[in-house]
């Protein structure tokens, strides 16, 4: 039986610890914290298989110098962390081209025209299926202007099989009433879905795991290097020296550091998200909102409305800067004038963000029993079950369903 360590215990971690698992290998998990805050418990809670565009598009980076202006805005970069970003910055510049938009857009196609195939089993198995809520996402404009600026990215979604249909702001708030009259248009995309409370899915898959037999250990992964052609050592930060067949490696925005200590560039940053959630917010809201001019989404979950998006590169490090958070809740009332803010509990986690949109999956260039699964920015628990399928059939199997040459580690050498 093959002996596979994965490290990291967040939605990807458990996703690809599932696949392995159901594939018949034996499986640990070693995690710093693994019952922890992670990227994986606040974000949206979407199932987001409509986001087949890269961050970087024609103009975007135009647009993002006038949102870092405002020091509260969609968009900001820590002075400290800015000279370490410019490698980051420059691959995100070349992502966007037109033709690098339509490669990318068919890459990110092609892992989540899977993702309910590889989703519902998983959710069935573990017995979270009634907490999926396919109700479809509205995108909501405050201006014609606005939609017809998007209408390049609304075409290449509906080329990439997205169904998107366009309406005005008065339809939209018979959808949703509790909309004011600040929304003109709205674009409906019935493919997206959204989960009950991601943390609860979280808890829900890593307690099957255990059930099933898979090991979680309480370390965290230093360093990995070759233990003879067939095997992999892993040294832990408690000193503690471990072996396995084969590792993964599906740390979120820490995977970078560790394919670093293997000798490969890994361009991958912690693009700092933030949200609210209110308890009792004083509307009701169906389904998944996005608010296109502003960059955020609003999501009922079993916990209450959680208001969260911008985008923050500071580093690993630096401390959290919560009145984001608070800005988002302040900001989502625009548009729900019924909203109450007050009692909001703020949140910040790590985006695990790479410049051309692509998640990292496939193996090393440097040692062919270490496999990388990270790096999926706003789409980790969209395609997290679609990854676990990916690496599991990898090294089960020796290759992959789908050709995983655009998620390479090795495009950014």
């Amino acid at each position: 039986m093959l002996k596979v360590t994965v490290v990291g215990a967040g939605i990807v971690g458990l996703a690809v610890s599932y696949h392995l698992l159901k594939s018949g290998a034996q499986v640990t998990i070693v995690d710093r914290d693994p019952e922890g805050d992670k990227a994986s418990y606040g974000n949206a809670g979407a199932i987001a298989v409509t986001e087949v565009m890269p961050a970087s598009v024609p103009g975007t980076l135009w647009r993002a110098f006038g949102w870092m202006l405002d020091p509260l805005g969609p968009l900001a970069v820590r002075p400290a962390h800015a000279p370490k970003l410019l490698p980051w910055l420059l691959r995100f510049a070349k992502s966007g081209t037109e033709a690098e938009v339509q490669r990318i857009s068919r890459a990110l196609a092609a892992i989540n025209s899977r993702v309910y195939d590889d989703l519902l089993p998983l959710l069935e198995d573990v017995g979270y299926t009634a907490h999926l809520h396919r109700l479809g996402a509205l995108t909501l404009y405050e201006t014609e202007q606005g939609l017809q600026r998007d209408a390049a990215e609304w075409a290449c979604k509906r080329a990439n099989g997205i169904v998107c249909e366009e309406m005005s702001g008065a339809q939209a708030r018979e959808w949703e009433p509790a909309l004011g009259d600040r929304v003109q248009r709205a674009v409906f995309t019935p493919q997206w879905s959204h989960v009950s409370d991601p943390k609860q899915l979280v808890a829900t898959l890593r307690q099957w795991l255990v059930q099933q037999g898979v090991v979680i250990q309480t370390d965290e992964v230093r360093n990995v290097s070759a233990a003879g052609a067939s095997a992999v050592a892993l040294e832990m930060a408690s000193g503690r020296r471990a072996g396995a067949d084969r590792v993964v490696i599906a740390a979120g925005a820490w995977s970078g550091i560790l394919a670093q200590r293997l000798g490969e560039r890994a361009l991958v940053e912690s693009e700092r998200g933030y949200n609210t959630t209110i308890a009792q917010p004083g509307v009701t809201v169906n389904r998944e909102l996005i608010f296109a001019e502003l960059k955020f989404v609003a999501t009922p979950l079993s916990c209450g409305l959680r208001i969260g998006g911008a985008a923050e590169f500071g580093g690993l490090e630096a401390k959290p800067n919560y009145k984001r958070s608070r800005t988002l809740a302040e900001l989502a009332r625009r548009y729900l004038p019924g909203l109450r803010t007050e009692g909001g509990t703020v949140w910040a986690g790590h985006r695990p963000t790479t410049p051309d949109t692509l998640p990292v999956i496939g193996g090393s260039t440097r040692n062919a029993n270490v496999f990388y699964a990270f790096g999926h920015g706003h789409l980790g628990l969209t395609q997290a079950s679609t990854t676990g399928k990916l690496i599991a059939e990898l090294l089960l199997q020796g290759r992959a369903s789908i050709d995983l040459a655009p998620y390479h580690i090795g495009r950014f050498n």
